[in-house]
């Protein structure tokens, strides 16, 4: 059984990038100029990522303040 469940996950592993393909993205330049909308993004997209940066420091921040609060109060 332990052979068996070996062999099912490296068969998975190894058939992992064929089933997980993704879909190219679009040409930067609109595939040479068509009239439809959305051609000239910037290559990592049009997405914001200001708010999640601040989030993800503001996290951390909390983090830190919680292990220096907690490594004080071990000392006492």
């Amino acid at each position: 059984m332990k052979k068996l469940k070996t062999i099912l996950i490296a068969a998975l592993l190894v058939s992992a990038p064929v089933i997980l393909l993704a879909q190219e993205p679009p040409h930067p330049n609109n595939n040479g100029g068509a009239p439809t909308p959305g051609g000239n993004t910037p290559v990592g997209g049009g997405a914001p990522i200001g708010g999640g940066v601040s989030i993800l420091i503001a996290l951390g921040a909390m983090y830190a303040g919680k292990k220096v609060f907690h490594f004080g109060k071990e000392e006492e």
